[in-house]
């Protein structure tokens, strides 16, 4: 009898239940502007990201937990104090700064590698798309090898925090992995 009454609460927690989700990304990748533009489709003025910003972002009865983590190089080293239950990494990425892709390749390989990220899926975010110039999620993709990437669901697209494009995508790819495992 208690087995029963303890299955059905935990489907129901399981139905409600928040689903962890980090972005983390180099300063200036726009990390806080998409997560602003999730929670209130508009673009907010923005400076940089020291600590966090959380917000809930519900899409279709699904609850996303999205701890928003500052991205300068004296900030990265704590980016593992939030790992733990985390169920979705968003990278942001600067599709412009090719100079630092290689900073930012390093800091996915070191997350992908952290055990408290081990059941994590990852949603990269190729922004700023509309600027000149910039390189394509393909070249992006290429260039991270994301292709090698095993033992981790990922999953890449193109956006433009600013205008809101891409990003409705990108988190239709996160609600279809609920439940996936």
């Amino acid at each position: 009898e208690l087995g029963v009454i303890i299955s059905k609460l935990y489907h129901l927690s399981f139905l409600s239940a928040e689903h962890k989700v980090i972005i983390v990304g180099l300063d200036n990748a726009g990390k806080t502007t998409i997560l602003y533009q999730f929670l209130m489709n508009e673009v907010v003025h923005t400076s940089p990201t020291i600590g966090s910003n959380v917000e809930e972002i519900v899409v279709k009865n699904t609850h996303f937990l999205m701890w928003d983590i500052g991205g300068q190089e004296s900030l990265r080293s704590s980016w593992n104090t939030y790992y733990s239950n985390t169920e979705f990494i968003i990278l942001v990425v600067d599709s412009i700064d090719r100079e630092r892709l290689a900073i930012t390749k390093e800091e996915l390989y070191r997350m992908l590698a952290h055990e408290d990220l081990r059941k994590a899926a990852v949603l990269i975010f190729a922004n700023k798309q509309d600027m000149k110039g910039c390189m394509t999620a393909a070249e992006i993709s290429k260039y991270l090898t994301l292709s090698s990437i095993k033992d981790h669901p990922w999953h890449i697209q193109s956006c433009c925090a600013l205008t809101g494009e891409g990003l409705c995508q990108g988190l239709e790819w996160m609600t279809s992995r609920i439940g996936v495992r």
